[in-house]
């Protein structure tokens, strides 16, 4: 090395030196706090305002050089003796990036913590559009959605009614009739026509109304009902469309989605769905004989009405409790009054759907049983969707002010009941549901019906007796014997909404 380079590595080196100096011995002021202002963006969104200011920036500008400065490695200077000069000039792109999103990164989650902000997700910041400045503050802004915000009614003395429940021999033997057509056969009609309750086989064509494309589904399955699913979507009225058809005819209809409806490609369009039957069977209901008896592994039709008579017993019980519960939210609900945007009952539709399943499972409903309720769940209307977003933030917040805790013995202990009913081994279905989700929703779930318990107790429960049969029977007796078929029809459709009804109020939780 000649004498000049060598007295240049000198300088430089001094002056590494003497920079490296300075940052060592200048000591950590204070760091400057932060300007954050929240404002009102809607119902459950808040916008936040944050202004970091000059000597936060400096402060992270140098602390961040100074960390690059001990791993850098430049041509011509040992490792930790490169001046800032050089440093800024060979990675200073790169580094005011990295101090850009550490800056912002720490001053949104600090400006959520620092103000209690209960978010539901993460802040929408665009990084990308937020510019360092040379000079003076850094200012940004972003839209977070929270939890609502609102005041619980009172949580002692609750009134609710308990219905006192006996089972009845007509209950029993519609219990046996639904037994029968459980093991009944699907049997062809031939040429004959669809009627009420079939089921039919069909190719279906589904068309949104912003696609290109059409959806070929090739010989479903579709159930004849007044309010029916095809193709998982769901058709008002499908027993008018399709009663009376024969195999080979086509039937089409339009239906509009509800913005809340739980697969996002269809949420908000107009679907057109075009049927083409090809097969029409109606359930054959099986006969009560002795291979009747020894599918059921009971010896007789005595023995068959008394596990009946006990089962119906047991969930006459589960009902009364669920009556009560349903009183208990609907009192919450009446009682209590926030908004909620409609975007956030969209992403929180699948949750939703997710922990009415566990709750439905919690009762020991059959798979069938579920999937039938859940349909009705999905197509539930919006004002449904919110009353249900509603009443998880209203019970979270009722779990919180009753200090509600749910340990891993509960947990576990649930879980094993859930596995008795369902046959399958505790630890294998806990890691199931550890899988696939919803282990989390069932612990929700679980606090959520030791809330209700706890409100229970200190309810105002008034017993009540059930309808009397009888007057439903002297009022059916003032009606004309004879009816028309068209009068017998709407007398069908209106005992069937009825029935969905009352499913649709047992879900709700």
């Amino acid at each position: 090395m000649g004498e000049e380079e060598t007295k240049v590595s000198e300088e430089a080196t001094k002056t590494a030196d003497e920079e490296g100096k300075v940052g060592e011995e200048e000591p950590e002021s204070a760091a400057a706090k932060n300007t954050v202002t929240i404002e009102d963006a809607g119902p459950c969104k808040k916008k936040v305002i944050i202004e970091i200011p000059e000597e936060t920036i400096k402060s992270a500008t140098d602390k961040q050089y100074g960390e690059l400065r001990k791993d850098a490695l430049v041509p011509g200077f040992r490792k930790g003796r490169a001046p800032r000069r050089l440093l800024e000039k060979r990675f200073g792109k790169d580094t005011k990036e990295a101090i850009k999103l550490k800056l912002l990164a720490e001053a949104s989650e600090s400006a959520i913590k620092d103000n209690k902000l209960q978010t539901l997700g993460e802040p929408d910041v665009d990084y990308e559009k937020i510019e360092m400045p040379g000079e003076g503050p850094m200012k940004f802004d972003f839209e977070v959605e929270v939890r609502p915000g609102f005041e619980l009614p009172k949580l002692e003395g609750i009134p609710v009614t308990r219905t006192k429940l006996d089972v009845a021999d007509e209950q029993v033997d519609r219990e046996i009739e639904r037994m029968q057509r459980l093991s009944g056969i699907w049997t062809p009609r031939g040429d004959a026509a669809v009627e009420l309750n079939d089921q039919i086989i069909a190719d279906v064509t589904l068309k949104t109304e912003d696609a290109e494309a059409q959806e070929q589904l090739g010989e479903i399955q579709i159930y004849v009902r007044r309010s029916g699913f095809v193709g998982g979507i769901p058709v008002e009225k499908l027993d008018e469309l399709l009663t009376g058809a024969k195999a080979g005819d086509r039937k089409q209809t339009t239906v509009e989605l509800s913005k809340t409806f739980f697969k996002e490609q269809y949420r908000g369009k107009k679907v057109d769905i075009s049927i083409e039957i090809k097969d029409i069977k109606w359930l054959k209901p099986a006969e009560v004989d002795a291979g009747f008896f020894e599918r059921l592994g009971v010896e007789d039709q005595d023995e068959l009405r008394e596990r009946i008579q006990d089962r119906l017993q047991s969930q006459l019980e589960q009902q009364s409790r669920t009556e009560m519960t349903e009183q208990i939210f609907k009192y919450l609900l009446d009682n209590t009054n926030f908004d909620l945007p409609l975007d956030i009952v969209g992403q929180q539709a699948e949750t939703v759907l997710r922990r009415q399943y566990m709750n439905l499972l919690s009762r020991g409903l059959s798979r069938e049983q579920i999937e039938e309720q859940m349909e009705q769940l999905r197509a539930s209307s919006e004002k449904d969707a919110k009353e249900q977003l509603k009443t998880f933030f209203i019970m979270d917040k009722v779990g919180d002010k009753l200090e509600i805790e749910v340990t891993e013995e509960e947990i576990n202990g649930r879980i094993a009941q859930l596995a008795l009913h369902q046959g399958q081994r505790p630890e294998r279905m806990r890691e199931e549901m550890a899988r696939d989700g919803s282990l989390a929703q069932f612990r929700l779930e679980v606090r959520q019906s030791k809330c209700i318990a706890k409100m229970l107790e200190s309810a105002a429960i008034t017993e009540v007796d059930p309808p009397k049969e009888a007057e439903k029977s002297k009022k059916a007796a003032k009606k004309p014997a004879k009816k028309t078929a068209k009068k017998a029809d709407s007398t069908e459709k209106k005992e069937s909404k009825k029935s969905k009804t009352t499913a649709e109020k047992k879900t709700e939780e």
